[in-house]
C-alpha cells in the first residue's frame, strides 16, 4: 500500500476526537433526517455512533433545525450507546442562520 504524505495542520478538537496535523483518520457521518425531528435525529445520531462514526454532524439550515439542537443533544446523551460522541452542525453560511444558532449551539 501507498504511504500517504499528510500536509501540516493545526491539530483541532472535537469533543475528546483529535482532527488534523499527526491526528489519525477518524470516522465522521452526517445525519439525513429533517434535524427538526428530534426524536428520528436522535435515533440516527444513535445509530451512526453504534456503527462505529467518531463524530456526527446535523444540518441546521432554517429555525426549526436550530431550536432543536438543545434537545438532540439532551437526547443524545441520555441514551445508551457504545461510547460518548460529538457531534457537530454544519450551518450555511448566511447572516441569519448564524445569528440564529448562536444561542442554541451545544458543547
Amino acid at each position: 500500500m501507498a504511504e500517504i504524505q499528510r500536509r501540516k495542520t493545526v491539530t483541532a478538537t472535537i469533543g475528546g476526537v483529535r482532527v488534523g496535523s499527526n491526528a489519525p483518520v477518524m470516522v465522521q457521518s452526517m445525519t439525513n433526517t429533517d434535524t427538526a425531528d428530534i426524536p428520528g435525529t436522535i435515533k440516527q445520531v444513535a445509530a451512526l455512533a453504534r456503527a462505529g462514526s467518531e463524530v456526527v454532524r446535523v444540518t441546521v439550515n432554517n429555525d426549526d433545525a436550530a431550536k432543536a439542537i438543545p434537545q438532540i443533544v439532551e437526547g443524545r446523551n441520555t441514551l445508551a450507546a457504545p461510547r460518548a460522541w460529538p457531534s457537530t452542525a454544519s450551518i450555511p453560511a448566511t447572516p441569519a442562520s448564524g445569528a440564529r444558532t448562536t444561542t442554541t449551539s451545544a458543547p
